[in-house]
């Protein structure tokens, strides 16, 4: 029995040393969770047996636990490499329509050649659908993660529809509206400005808004008539509602006056403003106040100053950034200017972490003890927070196992005594004559 005793303690120690020696090799292994060997005496007895007098059989290896605990962050110049800071986990799947997911703390994840995010064995990061402009999550349920895919491009067009347009038109300007408006004659206008439109085709246009001071008698209210020229087509100007200001130079409200280019107008080709076979859907509209409505145009002594100009088209964009909130969201840039959500990388906990099953490539599978995956948003509850640019060390303590490793080789040393002694005192007996 003790030739038995001592081998169980063999085995054990080889144990230890086997597990110390794989968190030393995995002490630069992203995202790596060190594993400890715990061990349980083995006793064994009939009912008839003394307890009192009963020695224990041996040692064996109760499980070897892999501890979850957070390693440090790595900083990285990639917006793709993902870390957690909390008990969350990474979903993946080997391909795009499948459900077979693992779930990993190894946040290396690249781009591939249909751009989707994977590892570094090609697995298909999964996210929540969002909306694109809010980035608000539609479900946090796995069954509905899909694998996040980032465009190229910002898709097709979108063709201008409003233009904001704020202002200061000074007022120290004398009238002009003595002679016709025409656009290539600086003196029959006071002040313009332009902006860039985008027609259903993305192809950019020229705006340019003008305006001249009517005739004003004080104390009424002071006008100003506003035009607007398409492109180079200066002998077609279009007019717009005049502007009127009380004598504080505020604008006068309501209605708020626009100009109105009809999409009737803009494509027919015969009046020279679309050439590109482009057509608009609706009117082209110039609001003078800005998006909101808050900033409205004003008349001052003071120098014209357009303090807000914009419009709501883009022509084709092409991506230029992608940005990970601690949310998980993702959202992409652009070069027109766009930016999109695209989707929320996925979290998933576990009520058991260590009954995870290993699968290698810093992975694991969910298993009876580790119970049901359970999907949520990160940053929230214990999810745990998303670290873009940022990957999770392993959590191994190099000195910790380097001390480890000496006790695993003094017990194994320890039991090779015993088993040695043993062999000896059975020597002994079979040579008694």
């Amino acid at each position: 029995m003790s030739f038995n005793i001592a081998l169980s303690g063999l085995a054990a120690a080889q144990k230890d040393l086997d597990t110390t020696a794989n968190n030393i090799a995995n002490v630069n292994t992203t995202g790596f969770k060190e594993s400890r060997a715990e061990f349980a005496d083995v006793y064994a007895t009939s009912i008839f047996a003394s307890g009192r007098t009963k020695v224990g059989d041996g040692v064996t290896t109760a499980v070897v636990a892999q501890q979850f605990s957070q390693g440090s962050l790595q900083f990285t110049n990639n917006s793709l490499d993902l870390a957690i800071t909390g008990e969350g986990f990474f979903a993946l799947t080997p391909d795009i329509q499948s459900q077979d997911m693992t779930y990993t703390r190894a946040g290396a994840f690249k781009l591939n050649k249909d751009n989707f995010i994977v590892d570094n064995k090609g697995n298909f990061l999964q996210g929540f659908a969002v909306d694109p402009v809010t980035g608000e999550n539609q479900s946090v349920s796995l069954s509905t993660t899909q694998p996040i895919s980032i465009p190229t491009s910002a898709g097709a067009p979108r063709a201008t529809n409003n233009i904001f347009l704020s202002m200061n038109l000074d007022s120290r300007e004398l009238a002009t509206d003595g002679v016709p408006f025409d656009a290539t004659d600086r003196a029959t206008y006071n002040h313009s400005t332009s902006v860039t439109v985008y027609d259903s085709l993305g192809e950019s246009h020229t705006v340019t808004t003008y305006f001249r001071k009517t005739t004003t008698v004080p104390p009424a209210n002071a006008e100003w008539e506003s035009f607007v020229v398409w492109d180079d087509v200066t002998g077609s100007p279009l007019p717009g509602d005049n502007l009127v200001f009380d004598a504080s130079g505020n604008f006068v409200t309501p209605p708020v006056p626009t100009i109105t280019l009809p999409a009737a107008t803009l494509n027919n080709p015969a009046n020279g403003y679309l050439t590109n076979g482009a057509q608009f859907a609706a009117d082209v509209v110039v609001n003078f106040r800005d998006a909101s409505g808050v900033k409205q145009p004003t008349q001052y002594a003071s120098t014209f100053d357009v303090n807000n100009l914009s419009q709501d088209g883009t022509t084709v964009g092409y991506l230029t950034g992608v940005d990970i909130d601690a949310f998980g969201r993702v959202l992409a840039s652009y070069s027109n200017g766009d930016s999109a959500y695209l989707a929320q990388v996925a979290m998933v906990r576990f009520a058991n972490v260590q009954g995870l099953k290993q699968v290698g490539n810093t992975s694991w599978k969910q298993s009876i003890t580790s119970g049901e995956p359970i999907g949520g948003q990160a940053n929230t509850g214990t999810f745990g927070a998303v670290n873009a640019s940022s990957l999770e060390q392993s959590n191994v303590n190099l000195t910790t196992e380097l001390v480890d490793l000496i006790s695993a080789q003094r017990n194994f040393q320890a039991n090779s005594r015993a088993l040695e002694v043993n062999s000896t005192l059975q020597q002994t007996v079979l040579q008694i004559r």
